[in-house]
């Protein structure tokens, strides 16, 4: 019976955001905690720990990081 090693790093092509990506989130969430996050124009404080993280997805998205595209779609059929 042979058993499958799982390797601990992933490849590149395998995954779906990159640790560049990763990293930018991270930063961003430690920026909520401590409240320095500001958000957009208004400038207001983030409170979400959702929109932390689409703003450090964001963030990578414009530093040529790899990300999947925002799905804008989902939304409207979500709520039926």
């Amino acid at each position: 019976m042979a058993t499958k090693k799982s390797s601990s790093k992933k490849s590149s092509s395998g995954r779906k955001y990159s640790p560049k990506a990763g990293e930018k989130v991270r930063e961003e969430m430690h920026e909520m905690k401590r409240g320095t996050l500001k958000s957009g124009r208004s400038g207001k404080k983030v409170t979400s720990r959702k929109q932390a993280i689409a703003i450090g997805l964001s963030e990578a998205r414009k530093e040529g990081a790899k990300v999947p595209q925002k799905s804008s779609s989902k939304k409207s059929s979500s709520k039926n």
